[in-house]
């Protein structure tokens, strides 16, 4: 079971690609989320201010809205696809999950059983940080890290 911590966050500014698709789709769409803020980034000289993200509207069905991309410290201007967004703050529940991203589900399951049983509800989004590189099976051999964040009101 996951260490799993009320916080709260701060908002982020951040630099998105925006889309609605399948899940089946999204390792593709977060490659190329990824790739487009980083070089939209490079080229006006701007520096990402933390890990890459996914920021998930709703709850995931067949189809997800989603927006992936970096933390910036200052506002983009739009560039392409590349959009300026935000990282909400406020009360949010957060773990960090070690393992493979098929296995997030247990996760956010651990995560809404803990709220039910401290009195909080989910909101209608979550995030997730990916903390290390998905390859890297050298110095994470129990996989990827990613911190899950979701945010939360009273119940």
């Amino acid at each position: 079971m996951a260490q799993i911590e009320l916080v709260c966050n701060s908002p982020k500014q951040t630099a998105v690609v925006h889309g609605r698709l399948r899940l089946q789709d999204m390792p593709a769409f977060l490659g190329g989320a990824f790739e487009a803020v980083s070089a939209s980034l490079h080229r006006r000289g701007l520096h990402v201010a933390g890990p890459p993200f996914a920021l998930y509207r709703g709850r995931p069905t067949e189809a997800v809205e989603v927006e992936a991309g970096f933390p910036v410290v200052e506002e983009v201007a739009p560039d392409g696809d590349v959009r300026p967004g935000t990282l909400p703050g406020g009360d949010a529940v957060e773990t960090v999950h070690t393992g493979p991203y098929d296995t997030l589900g247990e996760t956010y399951g651990e995560m809404a059983a803990w709220m039910t049983r401290h009195g909080r509800a989910p909101a209608d989004l979550s995030w997730e940080s990916y903390l290390t590189d998905p390859d890297d099976t050298v110095h994470h051999p129990k996989g990827p890290q990613t911190l899950v964040v979701w945010p939360v009101r009273q119940a």
